[in-house]
């Protein structure tokens, strides 16, 4: 068994390549960060990327009438680099502030996806009867 066909792990790993990807981009931009006229990056927003790959949002599903609906508010945040706070006199608009609150943002993610990843990875094993190999 394949745990990537399952959709939950699909994400799990669209997520983990997502956050790798915006983390370079990032970078790039602190390493820029005294190039003139260099304009800071980002990548659109992982909420984008699951439209784009057909995933969509997913939502539980209400299989009683007695189970709650989920709400569903909780969409994955991307911040475009659109709102720049100032700009150097050379014409670059790097914040190495705002870029290590974006860096840090985007760490907590990638940590939050590998512990979601490893729980339900053991779930499955505990599940099969294999916990602990």
């Amino acid at each position: 068994m394949n745990l990537n066909d399952l959709t939950l792990f699909s994400m799990l790993e669209r997520s983990i390549s997502y956050h790798a990807r915006r983390q370079a981009v990032l970078a790039e931009n602190v390493a820029n960060a005294d190039t003139p006229g260099y304009r800071p990056r980002d990548v659109q927003s992982f909420a984008e990327v699951l439209a784009d790959s057909g995933f969509g949002r997913m939502e539980p599903r209400v299989t009683h009438a007695r189970h709650l609906s989920g709400g569903g508010n909780a969409q994955a945040t991307g911040r475009p680099m659109d709102d720049v706070y100032e700009i150097a006199p050379s014409g670059n608009e790097v914040v190495l502030e705002q870029q290590l609150l974006a860096i840090n943002e985007n760490a907590m993610q990638h940590d939050l996806t590998l512990r979601l990843l490893e729980k339900h990875r053991r779930m499955i094993q505990t599940a099969l009867g294999r916990a602990g190999r």
